[in-house]
């Protein structure tokens, strides 16, 4: 067995040790639900008689240590459907699984020792023994709700960390810790970076400082398009539903597009609708009667006025594209994007700034011949390289492949995919990158770009996917070198991905300590008292025409008081001025991160090593001047 199957196994089988523990401690009477393993352990979902607090955590955790100390066999067995259901008859949520299966479905179930058993396909654990050596520890305790709908029952999910050694439980747990620390919602909201409001769930208030943090992001994204030949476009943020009906989103995303239905009219009188589900997925709930007031507006998406905010930029550059007849002689043609685009969340499944309901994009639609394919991805990977590379982090590729639900002509994806994996393999050597069988989109095959963290951690960033299908949808054609008219291919690109997740992500990259070209403000200015603040308007002038972003606080509050404000929000540089500056038209920095000082700098030094941070995009910060 390899680690993998071992984590597998031995944390599904502790799923089962925690839920036994629950069910000695708390009695019969607890209905336990799924007990699935997780990347770092396990967690079992529970309606329990009386509420579990932190405090009960270490009475779980000894209960555990008694159960697995029993040495308790694991026993396997086969069961029909009528007996699972006579074994699992106190236990509703074990019911409604067992009736969801069909009637000649081969059911397993698992004993821990005689005493108790649970519902599962396994594989597990022979004996409690095998277990003696693993370390787990209690995490925390959540609310759930059963099959993650929010209109059926409230569960206590308790989490469990499991590792097969103290040191390595150890180290996850500093590992956790640190995240925690580099929470971006916490550190956005210590930086003033961005805030949310339930009268837009999802939806993040960008303030000041993390405003122009965003447009330092979209400033580079344009300077590196720019020097790749790409052109910038921008489209309605809000369109018909004819638009989605050609490009295929109406079928395909319509429950995750936020609507303006076209008005049929009002209703003269009040109205009852029958037969309304709160959700659509969920046969088994009843059906309401919806009352709606006279005078209302009767809405009705299906009607031809109905317009719906775009969830994405790709039929938006089709259309700008088709405008005009095309040769082959102008492509590649490469539309960008930053366009707001809105995309529908269920509430449980936002968090922060990484799961969103509003957002941008760095992203671009090219249309090329299929004999540019090649090159012009290849390009898209140098981009790629030099974006991430200025912010630190390394990724790796992952290329998926035809699925089974292709769309298209079978030789030109054979053609497509060889072309991707000749890149592919130059850039990064056979083996160099993962191959997801089957797991490309519809339309054409995709390769991802997954960036690592500081801590380790895999974030899916950038991508960039082959389309055979919109260009046939929206009949998109250029005249070849033989006069004859084709279709060309279109290449979806993103590097950041979402900014907002990108943001998110690099928040908690660089624990909210941003390199000079990226941080909001990028100096702060101290004047010592008052009667300095002549000589600091100068400095924050001079910096100012340089483009640096630059904040200066001119009260006569303590100098302490105003340095401390700047530290706190992690300004790079802080020049504190007095009489000897403003005498010799020099600066003192104090540099973010230590107590060094950087004494005597002339002011169009300054400017030059500010100038020299923001064009080189640099991650580290000049720390020392030498006078020529």
């Amino acid at each position: 067995m390899n680690k993998e199957e071992f984590l597998e196994v031995y944390r599904h089988s502790m799923a089962h040790v925690l839920a036994k523990a629950v069910i000695e401690l708390y009695g019969k009477e607890v209905q336990y639900a799924i007990g699935p393993q997780i990347d770092d352990g396990c967690y079992y979902d529970f309606v329990l008689p009386t509420a579990v607090t932190q405090d009960d955590f270490k009475t779980i955790e000894d209960k555990m240590r008694e159960i697995i100390k029993r040495r308790e066999d694991w026993t396997r067995k086969e069961v029909s459907k009528s007996e699972a259901l006579e074994m699992f008859k106190n236990q509703k949520f074990k019911t409604e699984l067992i009736n969801d299966l069909p009637e000649d479905e081969i059911i397993t179930v698992y004993y821990t020792g005689e005493d108790y058993v649970d519902l599962c396909r396994g594989p597990h654990v022979e004996n409690s023994q095998e277990l003696m050596n693993v370390s787990y520890q209690i995490k925390s305790l959540s609310g759930a709700y059963w099959r993650g709908d929010e209109k059926r029952d409230r569960l206590s999910r308790i989490y469990l960390y499991a590792f097969p050694s103290k040191d390595e439980l150890k180290h996850h747990i500093k590992m956790i810790q640190e995240a925690m620390e580099r929470d971006h919602k916490k550190i956005g909201a210590q930086l003033d970076l961005f805030m949310f409001d339930e009268t837009a769930p999802g939806m993040p208030y960008w303030l000041p400082r993390g405003w122009k943090m965003y447009q330092a992001l979209l400033k580079y994204s344009r300077e590196v398009q720019e020097r790749h030949g790409y052109t910038e476009i921008a489209a309605p943020l809000v369109n018909n539903k004819k638009l989605w009906l050609i490009s295929g989103h109406w079928a395909h995303y319509v429950n995750n597009m936020f609507m303006v239905p076209g008005v049929s009219g009002w209703l003269k009188a009040d109205a009852e609708i029958p037969g309304v589900l709160e959700n659509i997925n969920e046969p088994t709930q009843e059906p309401k009667n919806v009352k709606i007031q006279a005078g209302s507006v009767v809405y009705n998406r299906e009607l031809e006025d109905t317009m719906a905010a775009k969830p994405m930029n790709c039929p938006n550059a089709m259309m700008t594209y088709k405008r005009t007849n095309h040769s082959y002689k102008e492509l590649p043609i490469r539309y960008s994007e930053y366009d707001v685009l809105h995309r529908k969340e269920k509430s449980g499944q936002m968090n922060g700034l990484f799961r969103v309901q509003e957002f941008r994009q760095d992203d671009d639609h090219t249309f090329v011949m299929e004999s540019q394919i090649k090159e012009e991805i290849a390009d898209v990977i140098a981009i790629a390289d030099e974006i991430y590379s200025t912010f630190g982090v390394t990724y790796r590729a992952e290329f998926s492949t035809r699925p089974e639900d292709f769309m298209g002509d079978i030789e030109v994806w054979n053609r497509a995919e060889a072309a991707l994996k000749e890149i592919l393999d130059e850039k990064y050597g056979e083996g160099g990158y993962e191959i997801n069988e089957g797991d490309g989109a519809f339309y054409g095959p995709k390769i991802d770009l997954q960036i690592k963290d500081a801590l380790g951690r895999e974030w899916q960033c950038g991508t960039v996917q082959l389309d055979f299908q919109l260009p046939h949808n929206f009949g998109l054609t250029y005249q070849a070198q033989d006069g004859s008219m084709q279709m060309p291919v279109v290449i979806h690109r993103a590097i950041y991905g979402s900014l907002e997740r990108f943001i998110g992500i690099i928040i908690e990259n660089f624990k909210g300590v941003f390199p000079f070209w990226l941080s909001p403000y990028q100096v702060g200015i101290v004047p010592i008292r008052v009667e300095h603040n002549e000589y600091a308007k100068k400095v924050e002038e001079a910096l100012m025409a340089a483009g640096i972003r630059v904040e200066a606080d001119y009260s006569d509050n303590n100098m302490k008081e105003k340095i401390k404000k700047f530290k706190n929000y992690k300004d790079p540089y802080i020049l504190v001025i007095g009489d000897k500056e403003a005498a010799e038209g020099t600066v003192s920095i104090n540099v973010r991160g230590s107590n060094k000082q950087i004494q005597n700098v002339p002011l169009d030094a300054l400017v030059a090593m500010c100038k020299k941070m923001n064009e080189e995009h640099s991650l580290e910060l000049i720390d020392s001047y030498e006078a020529e």
